[in-house]
Formats: C-alpha cells, structure tokens, sequence
C-alpha cells in the first residue's frame, strides 16, 4: 500500500496564536490554531475520516508533546555518539523537535499531515532556527527503508490501537542499530499493548514516571518509554 498523506485546509487553521510554552528554563513559542476543535466540523475532516480513518490531531498542544520536551530539555545528549540526529514522529506543532534544535542536534519533523509540517517549520522559525532542521511527511503504515536514525522522539503515538502494530513496524525500518527511541504517553490503555509488542519484537523497554504542565496550571501525569533494541 503506498503512504497516504493528508493535508488539513489551511482556511480552517489561518486564525492562530503564538504560545509561550515554560519547559524547565526553557521558552518557546509555538504558533498554533486558535480554535482546533473547530475543525471537526468540516467536511474535509469527515472526509479524512471516512476515507482512512484520519483525524487531525496536530492543532492542539497535548501535554504529552510538553512531558517530551521536558525530557528533551535534560536528556544528556553529550553522551550520546555525536552528532545527534533525531527523528521526531507524529510531530504535530513540533514541541519537542524544537526542544532538541535549542540543545543543538539535527531534527528531521515528520507528520502524516502536511499542513502541520508547514506549522512545524514557522514554529522553528518563531525559536531563531532558520537550519538544522528539515520535513518530512511520513505515513507509520509505509515507512522509508533507506534511512536510519539514532534518536527516535514521538508523543502520544498510541490514541488508538491501531496505532500500535504500525509503529512497532515504523521503529524497526528508522531505528538505527544501538539507538533509542522516546515515547511519551499520558497512560493511555494502548500504550500497554504497545509496551508488549515492542518486547515481543526483542526491544527493551523501560518505563519512567513523568509529568508536566504550565507553572501555577494543571499537571498532566504520563510514562516516557526508553526502548532499545536488545539485539
């Protein structure tokens, strides 16, 4: 099956706002819709759906995509074989992508939809990144099989089962051999099932307790998944 990307109408997304978003001693502005959930009510939306059961979730900030960027924002990266280049899948607004370009590794944004890529890009532009970066649209269910990454970044992959057989699939093409990926997830029931099919397919998977929110708002709990390949 070839990949079948999507691109949400830009006149239901051209109102936005500029959000500051606090991670640890971190600020970045991420440009965002104002309103998402406007877009369910489109045509293009039911459409999208009806056609391959898609759903624009990208115009929204979820705290998943926060809890990744906090984990991005302390990771050790001077330990890691350098230069540090990172996929980030599923990017949506591309939170934690451009809390890997403040560190000063090389990020390539993915997402199914092509309209948030282009959000993604203006995003990294509002943070003073002009390079270093790049877009890709990437389908889970067709990944490329002629590149490798050492760094693997997603947030909230798993709102639905279905989601979990193609992403296990999407890591074995884009892992490199001895890297590690990053999942953050706000403890949804798929991400159990998730968890058991990594192992199943011999990677080693290590769950840590996260959190994160806005300074004096709500705190959303959640797991960060370690994964490595044990091969």
């Amino acid at each position: 099956m070839p990949p079948r990307y999507h691109a949400t109408p830009l006149e239901v997304v051209s109102e936005t706002i500029r959000e500051s978003v606090f991670i640890d001693n971190h600020t970045f502005f991420i440009e965002r819709p104002v309103d998402s959930d406007r877009l369910f009510d489109h045509p293009w939306v039911r459409s999208a759906y009806a056609a391959d059961e898609y759903t624009p979730y990208w115009p929204t900030l979820w705290p998943s995509a926060r809890m990744l960027a906090k984990v991005v924002v302390r990771e050790p990266w001077e330990t890691y074989p350098q230069p540090v280049r990172v996929l980030e899948v599923g990017c949506g607004l591309g939170l934690a992508g451009v809390a890997c370009l403040s560190r000063g590794l090389d990020v390539t944004f993915s997402d199914v939809d092509e309209t948030a890529l282009t959000f993604v890009a203006r995003n990294a532009r509002h943070n003073g990144f002009s390079a270093g970066f790049r877009t890709i649209p990437l389908d889970f269910r067709c990944p490329p099989d002629d590149v490798k990454y050492p760094v693997v970044l997603g947030s909230d992959l798993m709102y639905e089962e279905r989601m979990v057989n193609p992403l296990v699939g999407l890591l074995a093409a884009v892992l490199a051999p001895g890297g590690v990926c990053l999942i953050t997830d706000p403890d949804r029931a798929a991400a159990r099932y998730f968890k058991w099919k990594l192992q199943e397919a011999g990677y080693d998977v290590t769950p840590e307790f996260i959190r994160a929110g806005e300074p004096g708002g709500e705190r959303t709990k959640g797991t960060l998944y370690r994964i490595r390949h044990m091969a």
